[in-house]
């Protein structure tokens, strides 16, 4: 009988173990770089984090084919835009900084979503541009309203919004 309950002991222990072990190492595959900006942003930091990790995997110094750089994948002429619209010096090469890159990624975040109040129609602008997306917001093929998309026309676009509120949803319950 004795033995019996040290068994289940161990096994109870072992257990806990494992799934401590295995929140870190998942919680190691979600980190949470630049707190601080993301914090100051007035951005919701799952979100934040979400696109993050969608865009470029939390690698600085990533580019896309499309000149897209940075954290937060921000093309040299948006960030020019969003440094004029809130009185931060540009500067290009700066952009591979993650604080940089972040805190203008954030105040892209928040431009987009007083333009495109809808989640999925902001994301939706940040991966496919917002004057895509206004066209398909004015096309009643695709919206009923002109604020919530019911259809993504391009297929990058709807993986991308599916990836981020997948990842965001996961940071939600990590953090």
């Amino acid at each position: 009988m004795v033995r019996r309950i040290w068994i289940g002991i161990f096994c109870a222990a072992l257990t806990a173990a494992l799934c401590v072990s295995a929140f870190f190492a998942v919680r190691a595959r979600f980190p949470r770089p630049h707190l601080d900006v993301v914090e100051d942003s007035g951005v919701d930091p799952s979100l934040v984090y979400a696109m993050m990790k969608a865009e470029s995997g939390f690698d600085e110094k990533a580019q896309s084919r499309a000149g897209a750089v940075g954290l937060m994948q921000l093309l040299p002429s948006t960030a020019r835009f969003i440094c004029m619209r809130n009185s931060v010096p540009f500067d290009e090469e700066k952009l591979f900084d993650g604080n940089y890159n972040t805190r203008l990624g954030t105040l892209y975040i928040r431009y987009l979503s007083k333009k495109f109040p809808v989640m999925d129609t902001m994301l939706a602008a940040y991966n496919a541009g917002e004057g895509v997306v206004s066209d398909w917001l004015s096309d009643e093929n695709l919206s009923k309203d002109g604020t919530t998309l019911s259809r993504i026309p391009y297929p990058e676009t709807a993986r991308y919004l599916k990836k981020v509120k997948n990842f965001k949803k996961i940071y939600e319950i990590l953090y």
